[in-house]
């Protein structure tokens, strides 16, 4: 039987995870620029590793309000063609959830929560697993913050 690793974070009071295939690292909040106009869960711009990757506040996307705290982490995911910085309340542990254990629920159809692909339903807990490709694709606005990310990362490679 196969076991999925991934990235367990908090966000409001509940548990996420995001596959360990789509983490880079897991850093501090600090240097962010932030930038007006931009959607509201866009909080800025950070630099990690030489390049300069949007933060979306996953608290913001849930539950309409900012990440604040000392524990704040970002995650830095990347996707097909997209690097961004994920900013949690808590970045806890990395896991190992046996397939099994992982269920399908009805509620991940909703076309809002579409980036919900199951529950690990654990002894004592139940950790909501997302896939940033679906979360990236579902929000409003991103969609020109990619394709500028992605154009500035051709001009970093023209040099």
């Amino acid at each position: 039987m196969s076991n999925t690793k991934v990235i367990v974070f908090r966000c409001g009071k509940e548990e996420y995870a995001i596959s360990v295939d789509y983490i880079i690292s897991i850093e501090k909040v600090e240097d962010t620029n932030r930038i007006p106009h931009l959607p509201i869960f866009v909080e800025g711009i950070t630099r990690n590793r030489g390049k300069l990757l949007p933060i979306l506040d996953f608290e913001q996307i849930l539950y309409s309000q900012k990440a604040v705290g000392m524990e704040c982490k970002l995650l830095m995911i990347q996707i097909e063609g997209f690097s961004f910085a994920l900013k949690v309340m808590e970045a806890k542990e990395i896991l190992d959830i046996p397939m099994s254990n992982l269920q399908d629920i009805g509620l991940m159809s909703y076309s809002k929560t579409k980036y919900f692909t199951a529950v690990a339903n654990l002894d004592e807990r139940m950790i909501t697993v997302i896939s940033p490709e679906i979360l990236v694709d579902s929000l409003e606005g991103i969609k020109e913050i990619k394709q500028y990310m992605q154009e500035l990362q051709q001009q970093e490679l023209e040099k």
